[in-house]
């Protein structure tokens, strides 16, 4: 089993930035696939980011790229989320999700374990 905690989440204004992390446990961080998904009030889950098992390809979704930034320290069994020129827009729980596949894939079904979530709420 694994066992995801997230954290940095909290209350920044329009503009700045935040460092989101999930510390991983329970098994190989290696040998997991890891992905960031987010959820507004009152919409879906979306995907966000995803980082291969090395950490050697990431996918982005077309809403936030080139302000994201998915990355893995696999000696710490970490994988960061690093959000700059936040915007009201992403106000939301944020999600980290392990998968034992190794395709990068932006479907939330094919990953197996998730956080709890972090909230990030961003005020105008």
């Amino acid at each position: 089993q694994v066992q995801l905690v997230e954290s940095g989440g909290g209350l920044v204004q329009a503009g700045g930035s935040l460092r989101l992390s999930c510390a991983a446990s329970g098994r190989t961080f290696s040998s997991l696939l890891m992905g960031w998904f987010r959820q507004a009030p009152g919409k879906e889950r979306e995907f966000v980011a995803a980082i291969t098992r090395g950490g050697g390809n990431t996918r982005y979704s077309d809403s936030v790229k080139g302000r994201l930034t998915i990355s893995r320290d696999n000696a710490k069994n970490t994988v960061y989320l690093q959000i700059n020129s936040l915007n009201p827009e992403d106000t939301g729980v944020y999600y980290c999700a392990a998968r034992l596949g190794i395709a990068l894939t932006s479907l939330p079904r094919e990953y197996d374990y998730w956080g709890q979530g972090t909230q990030v709420t961003v005020s105008s």
